[in-house]
């Protein structure tokens, strides 16, 4: 095999594995260095290089050019070594060729180790310079096996590994289906496959839509974000650079066809297509359909929103298990609150409330901090000087006495709610205390006219006889 078949084996596997053909080479080439230091020792000078011409590797071992040999594995005499070049010198290097089948079988075996770990990691080196840049894209591969619940698929020249925490719940595959999936990671040091799959990742929806509508390939609808809760429902917003196409519309498709092929593809997954906005709270409105919204309440420095909808359209606006405002949250980035009109008007009736018992703080007042977004004492102890004095007839100074009076009203509130807690819970444990016992050792004293004791019931007994 190292004389005849290297070029060609050389040539197939280079072909089969997609290695190039130069990294097979070197592997070779260190690999009989191996064997010929595992026969003759570590000292001894080797070199292995491949003929193209000849498609051979030739080993030469090198010796030192000397008066007296003294250690024979590293030199030659000279002498000897003018038989082999005539114009060599004392302190020149000559090589000679050596007989590769005399390395012995522990030495071929050394080399054939040798051969497959450079192979292997010629093989990783390849995989990771052909995957890295396509991480992000979906691929198609035919599942191999399943191992621990993980699902490994041949993609062709390489595995690449589904595990499965980015598998769709209740989602199986058994050995020979095909299947899609979003190339997640393409890591380069393991031991197992390289290529980490995801079926779960919103990136995969977005991809699948792109296959399929070609307004977003073409760059007409743009997709500005994704959000999955993979196998139940996913949110997927898109906008329109041309005002004549309606992007959800493109996505739906004629009769739903588009996006009935992305849902199919998705074993089922229910995909809501929305409008993205410029607004972020017409955004979040547009996010939160089918349902209905009152009002949006938004706090920039939290990032959060406050969602007030109709009492009938809460549980629509909330979702089974409130998957809806989740999903709307995920896919906007905005934190949201979601509250009935009726629950939303109690709490600003007890906010209101508690402004107008803040002492120094009237109807007024407490109509003008409506009006300046604070809702309750609360807010109003939390908020600046600044704020307070951009309301007319408010200045720094009473600014500071109001946020004060806010503090000092909470703060008795809470000690006021503690107290009352304490009552309550002493007044629980008092009724739940057993009533006291009777004195023990009390004389029992029966009733002569007690007909139920025996001693009645004997004397009756006497007299009727």
């Amino acid at each position: 095999m190292f004389i005849a078949d290297i070029k060609r084996v050389v040539e197939q596997v280079s072909r089969d594995k997609g290695i190039d053909a130069e990294i097979l080479i070197r592997a070779l080439e260190e690999a009989l260095r191996s064997a010929a230091r595992k026969k003759f020792g570590s000292k001894v000078d080797i070199e292995a290089q491949y003929s193209p011409d000849t498609g051979e590797i030739e080993v030469f071992q090198f010796k030192e050019v000397v008066e007296d040999v003294t250690e024979p594995d590293l030199q030659i005499s000279i002498k000897e070594g003018r038989k082999l070049d005539p114009d060599c010198e004392v302190g020149d290097s000559l090589g000679t060729k050596m007989d590769t089948s005399t390395f012995g079988r522990i030495a071929a075996q050394s080399a054939k180790q040798v051969i497959i770990q450079k192979m292997k990691d010629a093989e990783r080196d390849a995989v990771y310079s052909s995957y890295i840049d396509r991480k992000g894209e979906v691929i198609n591969g035919i599942v191999q096996r399943v191992d621990r619940g993980n699902i490994i698929v041949n993609m062709g020249t390489t595995e690449a590994i589904l595990p499965t925490r980015e598998q769709i719940p209740r989602e199986s595959y058994r050995r020979g289906d095909r299947i899609r999936a979003l190339i997640l990671d393409v890591l380069y040091d393991t031991r197992g496959p390289q290529i980490v799959l995801s079926r779960t990742h919103p990136d995969l929806l977005i991809n699948l839509f792109k296959t399929e509508v070609p307004e977003i390939s073409e760059g007409i609808v743009e997709v500005k974000g994704a959000a999955r809760e993979p196998g139940s429902r996913a949110k997927f917003a898109v906008s329109s650079h041309d005002s004549d196409i309606d992007p959800v519309g493109a996505c739906v498709g004629m009769k739903g066809s588009r996006v009935q092929n992305v849902v199919q593809e998705l074993r089922g997954e229910k995909i809501d297509i929305i409008t993205w906005h410029v607004d972020a709270a017409k955004y979040v409105c547009n996010a939160l359909a089918p349902a209905e919204i009152s009002r949006v309440i938004i706090d920039e420095e939290n990032k959060s929103m406050e969602v007030i909808v109709p009492d009938e359209f809460l549980s629509v606006a909330i979702g089974k298990r409130g998957q809806n405002v989740r999903l709307a949250s995920k896919l906007t980035g905005w934190h949201l609150d979601v509250n009935s009109e009726t629950k939303y008007n109690e709490m600003m009736e007890l906010g209101y409330e508690s402004l107008v018992n803040v002492p120094g703080v009237g109807a007024g007042l407490a109509d003008a901090f409506f009006e300046k977004g604070i809702y309750s004492a609360e807010e109003l102890a939390d908020a600046s000087v600044d704020e307070l004095v951009e309301i007319k007839g408010i200045g720094q100074e009473k600014a500071e006495v109001l946020i004060d009076s806010a503090r000092q009203y909470i703060a008795e509130a809470e000690e006021s709610k503690h107290l009352e807690a304490e009552a309550d819970d002493a007044e629980s444990m008092n009724a739940a205390s057993p009533p006291a016992e009777k004195e023990a050792d009390q004389p029992v004293v029966s009733s002569a006219n007690d007909t139920d004791t025996p001693a009645a019931s004997d004397a009756e007994s006497i007299e009727e006889q």
